[in-house]
């Protein structure tokens, strides 16, 4: 019998999904409201190395089945499986709102249907796929993209459910199985996910669960050597550790790995939108991999923008998630608004002048005041490290080989930003910016048949489209002598 906590009015199992069925463990640990920390969501259960291994197992048993069925076969499970989504959304937004603190009116209008679009993309990516062939050297060649495995999918806590979807899509839709480990902050909408994959008809063991602590039960999951393949997103800090334990087993992964991106503005910009745009880096408080946090602004324009920026930011309401009027939501957990209050002290200690914001909003509570910093160099620490929460920074440029030199001056490189009029300036900055994605006047446009990852520490290899399958797929290439074969 699984164990199971009712959250305003939505049943959701705290217990592992393992070869088609709920499993407990004795162990547990807490998940928090961050609207009020101090209310414990749920007790999930806390896996280890022995639930690792029984994951693992099931998922190879899984594979067997999945990996035999056609393409087709798996297409129309994978489109079931995205049309439950779409009849859950206000249950999953809710239970996301709640578990992670992101405004429930994004949930419910663009981030969790995003999770149904990614089950539909992958499949029909899958089936559209046309193998390469001709013909060379006397023989008839192909290449064949096979399954490579069970595939460990470990996801960060912010927007748990998309990004579980994101990166569960393509190795399903590859014929893999899945292990997926979701953050211990916020588990509760993938455990959601585990229900729907029951209810769409997924043979038992092709899609598991797995919950508890990374140190514990995640780094039992990407040192098992039956495992194939290993796609994270989380910190640099982590990557490198499952990384090498990847490597230990000569296992490929795959890490999207956050950022410290640019967003430059040129005076031609048309300046409301780009103004717009860069107070809007402040959504989910900040806590977003791809958000532009590195303002990057033409000294010519620097006062007006910085004037117009205050005035807007100011005007920004802190509030509970449910609230949609809300436009800063609460920080996930205690321990994150403690490290994004720390990073700005230090900044205050080392000189760095506080242009707004830089305080815990209310004592008690998750809220931390929008905040922008002008640092004192280019080496402080507030441009040069990832701080994840709603603290941008200021910095100017006087024309093009300056604003590239300062985009590229961090290890980082997922994405970047360039409001411009000019289609000349937009073509040599954005392809002079070391990043994965670049954005001319827009942000957060994705077309899922795209690449995305990011340079430098930013990540290793590419998910969307093609290439993400491709990442869970081993690929033959399949050569048969001219005229050595009948029918």
């Amino acid at each position: 019998m699984s164990n199971k906590v009712t959250i305003n009015g939505v049943e959701v199992s705290t217990d592992h999904y393992i070869n088609g069925q709920r499993i407990s463990s004795e162990k547990k640990f807490s998940v928090i409201n961050p609207n009020n920390p101090s209310e414990i969501l749920a007790e999930v259960s806390r896996g280890d190395e022995t639930t690792a291994k029984f994951a693992v197992s099931s998922a190879r048993n899984g594979f067997n089945v999945w990996s035999e069925m056609t393409v087709d076969e798996r297409s129309l499970i994978m489109h079931k499986l995205a049309d439950l989504i779409d009849s859950h959304i206000d249950d999953i937004s809710l239970i996301e709102c709640l578990d992670m603190g992101m405004r429930h009116e994004s949930l419910r209008n663009r981030v969790i249907p995003r999770g149904a679009r990614n089950f539909r993309s992958y499949a029909d990516i899958a089936k559209e796929y046309k193998p390469r062939k001709w013909h060379s050297n006397t023989t008839e060649n192909e290449i064949q993209r096979m399954p490579s495995g069970v595939s460990v999918i470990i996801t960060p806590w912010n927007a748990p459910f998309m990004l579980s979807t994101w990166k569960c899509a393509p190795a399903l839709a590859a014929g893999n199985s899945v292990i997926l480990k979701p953050a211990e902050w916020s588990p509760l909408s993938a455990s959601l996910l585990g229900d729907l994959i029951d209810e769409a008809g997924f043979p038992p063991g092709v899609f598991n669960i797995v919950q508890g602590i990374g140190e514990e039960v995640g780094a039992a999951l990407v040192s098992n050597p039956n495992v194939n393949r290993v796609s994270f997103t989380g910190s640099p800090e982590a990557a490198r550790y499952i990384g090498k334990s990847a490597a230990e087993n000569i296992i490929p992964f795959t890490g999207e790995l956050g950022g410290k991106s640019p967003l430059i503005i040129f005076p031609d910009a048309d300046f409301d939108a780009a103004v717009k745009k860069a107070v809007g880096q402040f959504d989910d408080s900040g806590q977003v991999c791809l958000a532009g946090t590195r303002l990057l602004v033409h000294s010519s324009i620097k006062e007006k923008f910085l004037k117009r920026f205050l005035e807007l930011t100011a005007e920004q309401k802190l509030g509970p998630s449910f609230d949609d009027s809300t436009e800063i939501t609460p920080m996930i957990h205690p321990d994150h608004l403690k490290n994004v209050n720390d990073f700005v002290s230090r900044a205050k200690i080392n000189g760095d002048k506080i242009l707004c914001g830089g305080n815990i909003y209310k004592k008690g509570h998750l809220w931390f005041e929008p905040t922008l910093i002008e640092p004192l160099s280019n080496e402080s620490e507030v441009i040069q490290k990832e701080i994840f929460g709603p603290v941008l920074t200021l910095q100017t440029f006087n024309d093009e080989s300056e604003a590239v030199e300062l985009a590229n001056s961090t290890k980082y490189g997922l994405s970047g930003m360039v409001y411009t009029s000019n289609k000349a300036t937009a073509q040599r900055v954005g392809r002079a910016v070391r990043a994965g994605t670049v954005w001319v006047n827009c942000f957060l446009i994705r077309d899922l048949t795209a690449p995305f990852g990011g340079f430098g520490i930013s990540g290793i290899g590419r998910e969307g489209g093609d290439y993400g399958i491709d990442f869970h797929s081993d690929l033959k290439t399949f050569q048969v002598l001219d005229n050595s074969l009948t029918d």
